[in-house]
């Protein structure tokens, strides 16, 4: 069992030395992706609220 948790941790630790933080600009970018992206579900979740609604469902 101790194997197996050394073995995590020392992925873990891997992959914290090779991540980076990301620049201003990789930033904006998914940002503006996870906003429109979020946008567009909701208007499609608020057209079928609304078709539900105007078919008295």
């Amino acid at each position: 069992m101790s194997l197996s948790i050394k073995t995590k941790i020392l992925e873990w630790k891997r992959i914290l030395q090779v991540a980076k933080k990301p620049a201003k600009d990789e930033y904006l970018s998914s940002t503006r992706i996870c906003v429109i992206g979020i946008t567009i579900i909701g208007v499609i979740g608020f057209a079928v609220f609304l078709g539900f609604a105007f078919l008295g469902l």
